[in-house]
């Protein structure tokens, strides 16, 4: 059983644990491709990790989007297959929804709305437009928007 710590920022040196994780949660290697193009592009915000004793069992991404400015993508979230569905995504995310908050960051992710709606999220608002599916658009902080587009860092495209 997995017994994890906190989450924290990732360390030099993770990468490889990360890629890993990466690659047996999302079955192949697109996910590890973007991360390394996001790093590489000096596009990441920021990288954060749930370790346990047994390694790295979670990680999340945060991105800078090109628009609107200041704005920073949540993409992607991993938890090892052994440990899916015991709510560590679930706190990971809600964490970080929090984070938002209370520094007043807008956040945008893309995915399942029930799952993200139940971490804080928030369905986009009227005028939001992206090159992906709006329904699956969601935002936390303030996301203030009367006819905003949403542009991703070029790693997505």
């Amino acid at each position: 059983m997995f017994s994890p710590d906190f989450m924290r920022e990732m360390q030099r040196g993770e990468e490889p644990a990360v890629d890993a994780l990466l690659a047996h949660a999302f079955g192949g290697q697109d996910e590890v491709k973007l991360i390394a193009k996001l790093r590489k592009s000096r596009a990441m915000a920021g990288e954060m990790v749930l370790p346990s004793e047994h390694g790295i069992i979670g990680y999340l991404a945060l991105s800078k989007m090109i628009a609107p400015k200041n704005w920073l993508c949540l993409a992607p979230v991993a938890i090892h297959p052994d440990v899916q569905r015991m709510g560590y995504g679930r706190r990971m995310v809600g964490m970080i929804t929090e984070w938002a908050k209370m520094t007043n960051q807008t956040l945008v992710v893309l995915g399942d709305p029930v799952f993200y709606q139940r971490c804080g999220f928030r369905a986009a608002p009227d005028g939001l437009t992206s090159p992906y599916p709006v329904d699956h658009t969601l935002v936390a902080g303030p996301a203030k928007a009367k006819s905003l587009e949403l542009r991703y860092p070029q790693a997505f495209g």
